[in-house]
């Protein structure tokens, strides 16, 4: 597989494509005006052939669970500042925050690796470059996050 002449939204690099094979949709493509839709659910997989199982698929409830805490984090960070709560009570509350949001990105990017990565290489062919160019680039967003 080779990758397109198309970006993801706004960061210049090479849209992401499925865990399966072909590009993922834009968060144009999804349907995303604004940029706080530009991220939302809607914009990964929607209404594509490439549904199936996915690296983080066997352990989806935990992962499930494990955004809804970090969840509650965030809504708790408005709480704090609807409460007038200190300042670096509330820096102290975001670091936690991101801190749990940077182990979730790095418990799903190994899964990917696991499987999806793992699948191409199998399969061979443009496909695994893609695949470790696609992941290469995943690991560029989160070190500048």
């Amino acid at each position: 597989m080779t990758t397109t002449g198309t970006t993801a939204a706004g960061t210049g690099e090479p849209a992401a494509a499925s865990c399966h094979g072909g590009p993922a949709p834009t968060a144009e493509a999804a349907g995303a005006t604004g940029s706080d839709n530009a991220h939302s659910p809607q914009s990964a997989h929607s209404g594509g052939a490439h549904h199936g199982p996915h690296g983080y698929s066997h352990q989806k409830d935990q992962h499930l669970k494990r955004l809804r805490r970090i969840e509650g984090q965030i809504r708790g960070l408005q709480r704090m500042v609807e409460e007038d709560v200190y300042c670096i009570d509330i820096l102290t509350q975001v670091s936690a925050g991101t801190k749990a949001l940077q182990s979730f990105a790095l418990q799903l990017l190994q899964e990917h690796l696991r499987h999806c990565v793992a699948d191409a290489a199998v399969k061979g062919g443009d496909e695994i470059d893609a695949k470790v160019a696609e992941a290469t680039a995943a690991i560029a967003r989160l070190l500048r996050s």
